[in-house]
């Protein structure tokens, strides 16, 4: 009974983390498949870019919530924590900002190249907060 709570956070890190791994995956399948497949003609070395900076932006802060939601183990194999709690602000919301605005510029950048300037906005806002 002690461990309910340690195993149900983790139960909840797993899903979240699911979740944004299947966000991740479906955004960058959509970019190449309509950039590569309908905008083939357009299609240049800067998507490229953009594809790589992109998934740059998704792999860093999802490795650290990753790391953030994984459980503690005792040397018996018991459950001591169930991870970072995923719904707290701080740290972890900026990194979750990161994920869905980089979500958000990338599928939007299909439209318009002019999406990325939304990277400036947000670092400036981020500035002016600090």
């Amino acid at each position: 009974m002690a461990n309910q709570g340690a195993k149900k956070r983790k139960e909840e890190n797993s899903r979240h983390m699911a979740n944004l791994r299947r966000l991740i995956i479906a955004c960058n399948v959509i970019y190449v498949l309509v950039r590569l497949v309908i905008f083939h003609s357009s299609f240049t070395w800067k998507h490229w870019i953009g594809l790589i900076l992109t998934s740059v932006a998704y792999f860093i802060p999802y490795r650290q919530l990753a790391a953030m939601a994984s459980p503690a183990y005792a040397d018996d194999g018991d459950l001591l924590d169930g991870g970072f709690d995923m719904s707290t602000g701080g740290i972890c919301g900026y990194l979750h900002d990161v994920i869905y605005i980089t979500s958000f510029v990338q599928l939007m950048s299909i439209i318009s190249g002019k999406f990325w300037y939304t990277y400036l906005v947000v670092r400036s806002h981020l500035l002016d907060c600090s």
